[in-house]
């Protein structure tokens, strides 16, 4: 068995890939600086297997050199990196927010890790807001052309990697996944915001009539994707994943309606767009399926129907919480 240490344990990708690494019966250390105690959103705390996993609530930004130490003494085989501050649209308030976490306190990590004997492999998630909006099917070569605060920053970091790789021969590759979507999801993204909404009956806002494109990959899809990195992906190299299938979110807020047996017209109303937010982003797979011998498994259709059962078997303590995103420096 392997020792992983993944960086943004509680983050909702993070959390899937705890308890995926877990099922595996490897030993497995968080770090997240929230203290999520549910396994509402930490699957892994109903794992049989829980005994192998430790957490510990740390801060990038705050606790740095607390998390150094960890590392050394933990000495994982693999660091997996799904921290740092998320949100688009929220990005343009305090941008040196973002900057901060997802480029300065990374670095400081990454020039750490150099020359680290024990580090067999770092894989950092990234995003394919990098590359800006674009309305065909682009690879790993894209010229990224982000177009945000948010993006902006994880363009530097994914730079930041590749210098380090080129100069170091730091063991590191990149994920560009999809829109993350399943169970256990935070309430405030699209798919279980829309169930919820449905299900109690309230009305849903649609920025920009959601006209926006996006690919959508199951959490399960996306630990796989990550082990096939761990697995088989070269050092320095770029991996795109998300199914072939795209949607408007005004689709698919149409295909949970039907799901439902919801009126669309009933649940929904359209609001004004946010600033800065891309049209469509279209990745191509190709490379990760060629190289990694990975592909979705899991349908929209089913992962949605996977979210809807998640959410009504849990609707009492979700509607205990707030349904909206609540911003940490």
């Amino acid at each position: 068995m392997n020792k992983y240490l993944i960086l943004g344990s509680n983050s909702f990708a993070g959390a899937a890939f705890v308890n995926y690494c877990v099922d595996q019966k490897n030993d497995v250390v968080g770090v997240n600086r929230s203290n999520e105690s549910s396994a509402l959103f930490l699957p892994v705390l109903d794992n049989i297997n829980k005994e192998k996993y430790t957490f510990y609530q740390l801060d990038l930004n705050k606790d740095s050199n607390e998390i150094l130490e960890l590392i050394d003494t933990f000495r994982p085989d693999f660091i997996i990196d799904f921290a740092g501050q998320g949100m688009v649209a929220e990005s343009w308030d305090n941008p040196d927010q973002w900057y901060q976490t997802n480029i300065v306190s990374k670095s400081k990590i990454h020039r750490f890790l150099i020359g680290k004997d024990y580090l067999k492999k770092y894989v950092r998630i990234s995003t394919p807001e990098v590359y800006g909006s674009n309305e065909d099917l682009i690879n790993e070569s894209f010229p990224m052309n982000p177009s945000t605060p948010y993006a902006i920053s994880h363009m530097a970091t994914d730079l930041s990697i590749f210098s380090l790789y080129k100069n170091f021969s730091f063991p590191a590759s990149v994920g560009r996944f999809a829109n993350f979507y399943g169970p256990h999801q935070q309430l405030y993204r699209i798919v279980p915001k829309t169930i919820i909404s449905i299900l109690n009956n309230n009305i849903l806002d649609l920025h920009g009539g959601g006209k926006s494109v996006r690919a959508f990959i199951h959490s399960e899809d996306v630990s796989r994707g990550v082990m096939k990195i761990v697995d088989d992906g070269q050092d320095g190299e770029v991996y795109h994943f998300s199914p072939n299938d795209f949607y408007t979110i005004k689709d698919l807020v149409m295909l949970i309606c039907d799901e439902l047996n919801a009126d669309f017209d009933k649940h929904t109303r359209i609001t004004p767009d946010r600033a800065g937010k891309d049209f469509a982003y279209l990745m191509c797979s190709k490379k990760s399926l060629s190289e990694l011998e990975w592909q979705c498994e899991i349908s929209i259709k089913d992962g949605i129907n996977q979210t809807i059962d998640w959410v009504k078997d849990n609707l009492d303590e979700i509607n205990s919480r707030s349904h909206e995103y609540n911003h940490k420096e």
